[in-house]
């Protein structure tokens, strides 16, 4: 089934497992294309959300890697006029130098989303994991970065 196939259902969920299921099958030289695709359906929350979870499954597990920017670069491209999808590629970016403890601001993860926030008060950088403690968004991300630094202190 191809997008156009897609495309034809009018049932919204249907439409929703089967994206998922071709990005979760996509070749890599194919994916940019599909994404764009994918972001012409008309229920474009549905269509946007599909996209997201493919990014979020995609770049957890490339930001570790050298493929990972070049990546990112052609996802923004098919993303760029979807706000919340290009919002999101920049804070796995800023994810990726956190963890990688390549060069960040702090005022860019305190601008950040919740999301963010959470996942990295939950990783090993120290230095974020302080900032968070103190200055993160929510009462939860400064739990959970706390709860981290006192597990490394007890180690």
């Amino acid at each position: 089934m191809n997008v156009h196939d897609i495309l034809q259902n009018p049932d919204e969920h249907v439409r929703f497992a089967a994206y998922l299921d071709k990005l979760g099958h996509v070749a890599d030289p194919d994916e940019v294309d599909l994404v764009s695709r994918v972001l012409t359906d008309p229920d474009q929350t549905m269509a946007e959300s599909a996209v997201l979870r493919h990014l979020d499954r995609r770049a957890a597990d490339l930001y570790p890697g050298p493929t990972y920017e070049g990546w990112a670069q052609s996802i923004a491209q098919a993303a760029i006029a979807h706000p919340f999808l290009a919002q999101r590629l920049r804070e796995w970016s800023l994810f990726r130098a956190v963890t990688l403890e390549l060069p960040w601001q702090p005022d860019d993860l305190l601008a950040s989303s919740n999301w963010l926030q959470l996942k990295t008060a939950a990783g090993t950088n120290t230095e974020a994991i302080e900032i968070l403690a103190e200055a993160g968004r929510t009462k939860r991300i400064r739990n959970t970065a706390r709860t981290g630094l006192n597990h490394r202190s007890e180690s």
